[in-house]
Parts: C-alpha cells; structure tokens; sequence
C-alpha cells in the first residue's frame, strides 16, 4: 500500500489566537460548570498565554487545574455548549492563514489532524466545524457520560508525536512526507517527527532553534475579530458583576489591568521580533 502524507496542526496559537481551553470560560460560567473564581482564573490565565514561551512547568500546572476543574462535568452538555458558541467564541479568533494552509493540504490530497493538549471533546468540536479530518486532544477518563478527573492521555510534548507515529500506522502516514505547525517550543516532538515542520506565531525559544534548523517561520495577521485583551477580558467578567458577586467582580477588575497591559506589552514586543528577523 502506497504511504500518504499528512498535515498535523497545533490549535492554540497555530490556529485560534487564543487558549481554546480557556475560551469558553464565559459559557461555562452561564451553564454553572464554573464559580466566579474560575472565570478570574482562566481569564488571567488566557492573557498569559497569549503573552508566549508557554513553560512546561506552566503547562503542568494547566493540566492539574483543568484535571480539577472538569470532574464531574456532563460530556454531551460541554461539547453542546463548545457547538452552539462556536460562531461567536471561535470563528472570529482563526487566523485566516490557518484556514489557507488547511485548505492546501486538502486540495493536495493531505489528510489534515489537529493535535492540541486541549480536552479532546473541545478539539473535536473545533475541528470539525474546520472541516479536518481527524483530532486528537487529552482525553479524561469518562463514565456514566461525566467526566472523572483522570487524565488517561495527555496531548502535550512526546505524547502528541506518540500520536502522531499512532496515527501513522493506523492511516499508512509517511512522517517523512508529513507536515507539521506549532507555535510553541514545547512541540519539538511533534514538529521533529515529520519532514517539513514550520514554527508559526513561534515563541521565542522556537523561533530560535527554527532559525537554527533553516526551518521556515510564519507569522500570521492578527485575527480582525480578536478584540482588545481589555475588551475580551470585560466580556469574560461582565457575568459576576452582580450584588452578589461584587468582590469578585472588583477582584476581577484589577486583574483586567494587569493583564491587558502585560498582554499589549507582550503582543508589541512579539511584533517587534518578528518584524526584525
């Protein structure tokens, strides 16, 4: 059988120019999954994201909070709620030259696979309202249809090249013809495992070893509907300003500060090395 070659994309910052993880914060607020301390929480945590050089120890800390945060939560009423606020949550903050990219694949005859250490559920939805053909995310063991906190794989660093070489075999993949995107220093695995990787919005440390390893480097445009990180953040918080939510809503109004201007000064400084490289 004739080996195929495939495309494998990170989604947070590769695709979306946000942490789909923490997108949903608002929804999950208006459903009740969530109290007004995690709205302040994935918030902040958004605005550090976005900021880049995302560390494993970072990442750690992200999977034992999520870990946390999602036990006990109905299957079918997050992937419900991921669907129904796609259009407004997630279709504004795809950078278009994601979308190219994924539709040149497709027109070569490349399957193309999302691979993200976000919730599987979550990653799925998105894919498939991308038209992907396949997605791989972390995976919380599930029974009776509720999430039980255990994390039975992780789609971070190694774990998403053992995908991927799973993938491989499963769908005849010829890693070597493969390609691959990520933003983050944290997927040289994955980016190692095909032929022709590409550092996209890279982080400092990758856009360094991309440099090093003649690997090509994009830069795409800011989404024209990813608002102000002052903006976005009032959006995420307007919920918990409520008599009842005061001091939370207050609480929330200082980290909007801190945030948004650690986020612009961030964002600037990140234009500003790719402008002159």
């Amino acid at each position: 059988m004739t080996k195929r070659s495939a495309a494998f994309f990170d989604l947070d910052m590769t695709i979306l120019a946000v942490s789909s993880s923490l997108a949903f914060a608002r929804p999950f607020y208006r459903s009740g999954l969530i109290g007004p301390a995690d709205v302040v929480r994935s918030a902040v945590a958004q605005f550090s994201f976005v900021t880049g050089d995302t560390t494993h120890l970072q990442m750690e800390q992200m999977k034992r909070y999520l870990s946390a945060l999602v036990t006990g939560w109905d299957v079918d009423e997050v992937r419900q709620i991921v669907d129904e606020t796609y259009d407004s949550i997630i279709a504004p903050v795809v950078f278009p030259e994601a979308v190219d990219l994924i539709d040149e694949h497709k027109a070569a005859g490349r399957d193309v696979i999302i691979i993200s250490s976000s919730g599987h559920d979550i990653v799925d939805i998105i894919g498939q309202r991308l038209g992907v053909d396949r997605c791989v995310g972390t995976k919380v063991e599930i029974v009776d249809r509720k999430y039980t906190g255990e994390i039975t794989f992780y789609a971070y660093a190694q774990g998403k090249a053992d995908a991927m070489a799973r993938l491989a075999q499963e769908f005849n993949y010829d890693l070597s013809l493969s390609y691959a995107y990520s933003d983050s220093h944290t997927d040289l695995p994955m980016l190692d495992a095909v032929g022709f990787p590409t550092a996209v919005n890279a982080d400092s440390r990758l856009r360094d070893i991309a440099t090093e390893r003649g690997w090509p480097i994009r830069d795409f445009t800011k989404p024209a509907g990813l608002q102000s990180a002052r903006h976005r953040l009032s959006e995420l918080t307007s919920d918990l300003n409520t008599p009842d939510n005061r001091r939370n809503a207050l609480a929330v109004g200082g980290a909007v500060g801190s945030a948004a201007a650690a986020a612009g000064i961030a964002w600037l400084a990140s234009r500003r090395r790719a402008d002159a490289i």
